[in-house]
């Protein structure tokens, strides 16, 4: 099965990060990267990015044969998504597992960060009958 681990964060708490001591953030970076690394040794990471910040987002619609590019509407809300990862795995509890351990990613003093990781199942294609 495969499953999306979104994580998202609020408004100030992604760019709150720049601020924290430089062995905090590297000691974070290390924790991703290993982390990283565990997943593709398990054969369980699909792919995975981390996502520029909302203000460089766009919305894209079809109008008139063409794309329309805007920076908004957004949806009102304190909380983006900054990262992602594309995980395959046996079972839901084995990506909720893989959920909480990038949640205890370390923030300042090596406290896990309780960063909240949505898991959602990849649908796939409708039927081709439907």
């Amino acid at each position: 099965m495969r499953f999306m681990l979104m994580m998202h964060v609020g408004q100030d708490d992604g760019r709150e990060v720049l601020e924290w001591a430089q062995e905090d953030i590297a000691a974070m970076i290390e924790f991703q990267r290993a982390f990283d690394r565990e997943l593709e040794e398990n054969g369980e990471m699909v792919f995975n990015a981390g996502l520029a910040w909302p203000d460089q987002a766009r919305i894209v619609t079809y109008t008139d044969g063409t794309p329309a590019v805007s920076d908004g509407p957004f949806p009102p809300g304190r909380e983006f998504l900054i990262g992602f990862w594309v995980v395959e795995c046996d079972s839901e509890e084995r990506a909720y597992a893989i959920a909480a351990k990038a949640s205890s990613s370390p923030g300042p003093g090596g406290a896990p960060t309780g960063v909240p990781i949505e898991v959602r199942p990849l649908a796939g294609p409708p039927p081709v009958d439907a």
